[in-house]
């Protein structure tokens, strides 16, 4: 290693690549980067090129690059290992920084709301006024809570919970609302309420996603049922047992990997944000694939059935559309939805209705190329009604439109987080409502999955 140039610091580390002393600046970046003095090397790309000068017996010199909070600092180190692996010697010859641009408002706001999504127990959908439109609900203590909001659709969704007493001294607008602290019959803890707008730029919302969202871990339920209850729970291991159980840390685990990466936990190196984002990505696909194991006991157990009622397949559709919107823009497709004004009553049971849907909207955005459209429309016969979600995608052939509704088909797909369940659960559920789903796709030309149903005759006399 020359020892031409000027040399700004030194700093000596041991065989554990912990740093035993260093001159300013390398001294003060140890400590802001979290670090102590002795302690292991708090600059992860420092700690990566120590290591492997130790470890081969190689000088080494390279650009670093580090962050500690208010400054982006670029350094150029050289490192020398000692003599029989006892540590290296650490040269700075170049120290350059530049003041760290503010984070985006909008964006930090956005990150937030993804992680409270993953974190969230209970997802409704509000209408401008913040009137329950449908609700959705991981199995647990919260289920009563959301079968009463099923069954008062259309009332506001404060008059479910019990408000802090804070809150409750002010008016009910959406922004005191957000973040406010409620209490929830059947459930010792304390939950907190998260509202994310639904409006165009310079408007007032025109409805709300309304999470809510605990702090604190849920209750571990200790069954003290005899044979009879094991035999019962014996056939839906996931979806009473497993699923209540692992939702909530792989959840935690998605939150603080999200964390991680997108910063707001303190500055990171762009390798070490991807490696978070990995973790991420798994996490969500594990619960991805945790919710389709849960309903694929469902769906196939001998007491499988569902409750058809008269509903608007039109609004359904119209709901999917939006509660995937983010989704949709993340990517820049446009979800060409049924208007307000169209209506195509059918019998069926409403969630199972927007689950299918849902996984059809989800499937065509996850496919689909960018800048693309997706385009979802309303079929009807004498007595059958349809809702055609059609999609920019590659397309399937003929073989691959026999294979794409059976069970774990993926089609040689890997990486793009499906478990190949979708499908195979929504197939069933439509058969099961009396109904039947389809693709009509050809290679290069996207493809048309078509949900039909029965239709409510008596509405449309």
């Amino acid at each position: 290693m020359s020892d031409t140039g000027t040399i700004l610091a030194r700093a000596v580390s041991d065989g554990e690549d912990r740093l035993l002393r260093a001159e300013e600046p390398l001294a003060g970046l140890q400590l802001r980067c979290g670090g102590d003095m002795p302690g292991t090397i708090a600059v992860p790309e420092l700690l990566e090129l120590v290591r492997k000068a130790r470890r081969y017996g190689f000088r080494l010199a390279r650009a670093v690059s580090a962050q500690d909070g208010s400054e982006s600092i670029t350094a150029w180190v050289e490192v020398e290992p000692l003599d029989e692996g006892n540590g290296c010697e650490i040269r700075l010859r170049n120290w350059q920084t530049s003041p760290l641009a503010p984070d985006d408002v909008d964006a930090a706001e956005g990150r937030r709301m993804l992680i409270e999504r993953h974190l969230a127990e209970l997802t409704a959908q509000l209408d401008a006024s913040q009137r329950v439109l449908a609700v959705e609900c991981q199995p647990g203590e919260l289920q009563a809570l959301a079968a009463a909001m099923h069954a008062g659709v259309g009332k506001p969704w404060t008059d479910f919970v019990t408000l802090d007493s804070n809150v409750q001294r002010h008016a009910l607008h959406w922004r005191l609302l957000d973040g406010a602290k409620v209490s929830i019959d059947g459930s010792p803890r304390i939950w907190r309420a998260a509202l994310i707008p639904q409006m165009p730029p310079g408007f007032e919302p025109v409805g709300f996603e309304l999470l809510l969202v605990s702090d604190e871990p849920p209750p571990v339920i200790v069954s003290q049922g005899g044979a009879s209850e094991e035999a019962t729970t014996r056939s839906s291991l996931v979806g009473k047992d497993l699923a209540p159980v692992l939702r909530q840390p792989i959840a935690r685990i998605i939150a603080n990997a999200e964390t991680i990466r997108t910063r707001l936990a303190g500055p990171l190196p762009d390798a070490y944000a991807e490696y978070a984002g990995e973790i991420a990505n798994a996490g969500k696909f594990l619960l991805e694939l945790l919710d389709d194991l849960a309903d694929l006991e469902v769906v196939e157990s001998d007491t499988f059935s569902v409750s058809p009622d008269q509903i608007d397949l039109a609004e359904v559709a119209r709901q999917a559309g939006g509660i995937l919107g983010v989704r949709a823009r993340e990517k820049q497709i446009v979800i060409d939805a049924p208007q307000a004004g169209e209506c195509l009553p059918a019998v069926a049971e409403f969630r199972r209705a927007l689950q299918i849907l849902l996984n059809l909207v989800g499937n065509a955005i996850r496919y689909s190329p960018d800048r693309s459209h997706i385009w979802i429309r309303l079929e009807r016969d004498a007595d059958r009604v349809r809702v055609i979600v059609a999609d920019q995608g590659p397309g399937l052939s003929e073989q691959e439109q026999g294979r794409v509704f059976e069970k774990f088909e993926r089609l040689g797909r890997s990486g793009d987080g499906g478990s190949g369940l979708g499908l195979f659960i929504s197939r069933r559920l439509a058969r099961a409502m009396g109904g039947e789903l389809s693709v009509e796709s050809t290679p290069g030309q996207g493809a048309r999955f078509i949900l039909e149903l029965p239709a409510d005759t008596a509405a449309q006399d």
